[in-house]
């Protein structure tokens, strides 16, 4: 199969910093791609050239076949839609920041209707249309995001850490949209990020990149099998526990970590299994509270960590556990290490390797 979109050498810079060096890939129509690698890697620059936002410095790319150049930048940005990390949705209704991009396209009011409609219906945000866009939770504002991509129809659908920093319903939902969208409308679909598992749940091939250079590339278990160094580094993912699973009566799973702590899964699995759960699932309180999450520890602050808007908490509770929080909560809490905390989590945030 033809390729439909094509980077040749293609390099960038930001003053001294090389964000993509002599970087060469190749994108197939009904493809899902995933550019994997640590922040900094060159997976955002990456996307920002394929949507013809930012201009390699060296090195070409081909849409269709076709060299993007000054004249054809234009034309070309419309085959692309991209879908920022960090929603930006304008202080207006759900429905006027889908039609937005529609009207620019020239589509009568009817189509444009349509469209959107579609596009929340898949979303799973049906009646939202009216709802102040500014209003909705951080998952429903980027499920609002995609719903815009979504309605644009584009051949190419560019999405940045899609799900970061997501509730887990939210994440689901548009990871299942993008693999609908993939199946339904031939769509090619990049999806930068730096969650393995994702992108084992949802694209056949996969690139590694790190310092702005293209390790590997192939699928999600060739890559980890190919590369030591890059297997090595997935290893060390933030609360990822081994453990044997048996079902509970109640439906869900429970795995027993080493004898030591045991954590409960929406998942029904028996045998040995691999859990991983996100730091930003992870509640913190300074006492325990009535709630309906099934996992609650008891543990101690071990290290703690400045990542500029949020805050990375180690915490001991019999295995180690690694939570996010935003400065503001961590303020609130008043917590140093030493400090004795309590972690929450639901079963249904605990995600099976």
């Amino acid at each position: 199969m033809s390729p439909s979109a094509e980077l040749r050498r293609v390099s960038k810079s930001y003053g001294e910093t090389k964000a993509l060096d002599d970087v060469t890939l190749k994108f197939s129509r009904g493809e899902i791609f995933t550019l994997l690698g640590p922040n900094g890697s060159g997976k955002s620059t990456l996307l920002k050239i394929l949507a013809c936002i930012e201009k390699p410095d060296s090195g070409m790319m081909f849409i269709n076949g076709e060299k993007i150049t000054s004249v054809n930048r234009d034309r070309a940005r419309l085959t692309t839609t991209l879908v920022f990390q960090r929603t930006t949705l304008f202080s207006t209704s759900v429905y006027k920041n889908i039609a937005y991009g529609l009207k620019l396209r020239g589509l009568p009011q009817k189509q444009v209707r349509r469209s959107a409609e579609k596009a929340l219906a898949k979303v799973k945000l049906e009646g939202y249309e009216d709802r102040p866009a500014k209003n909705l939770s951080g998952g429903e504002q980027q499920r609002v995001s995609l719903a815009r991509a979504l309605a644009l129809q584009t051949p190419i659908l560019l999405l940045d850490e899609p799900t970061a920093n997501l509730d887990p319903k939210s994440a689901s939902i548009i990871e299942e949209v993008i693999r609908q969208a993939n199946r339904q409308r031939d769509t090619i679909v990049i999806i930068a990020t730096h969650n393995v598992f994702q992108a084992d749940r949802t694209s056949g091939k996969a690139a590694f990149l790190a310092n702005g250079k293209i390790i590997a590339v192939g699928t999600i278990d060739e890559i980890l099998g190919r590369k030591p160094e890059i297997r090595a580094k997935f290893s060390r993912l933030e609360n990822l526990f081994s453990g044997i699973s048996e079902i509970l009566e109640e439906g869900t799973s429970k795995i027993t970590i080493d004898d030591e702590i045991a954590i409960e899964c929406a998942s029904r699995q028996t045998g040995r299994i691999t859990v991983f759960i996100r730091p930003e699932d992870i509640i913190l309180s300074k006492e325990s509270f009535k709630s309906s999450a099934r996992n609650v520890f008891k543990g101690k602050i071990v290290e703690i960590s400045d990542q500029g808007s949020l805050v990375k908490l180690k915490v001991d509770a019999g295995k180690q556990f690694t939570a996010q929080i935003t400065k503001r909560s961590f303020s609130e809490l008043g917590m140093k290490v030493g400090s004795q905390i309590y972690l929450t989590f639901k079963a249904s945030s605990v995600q099976v390797a």
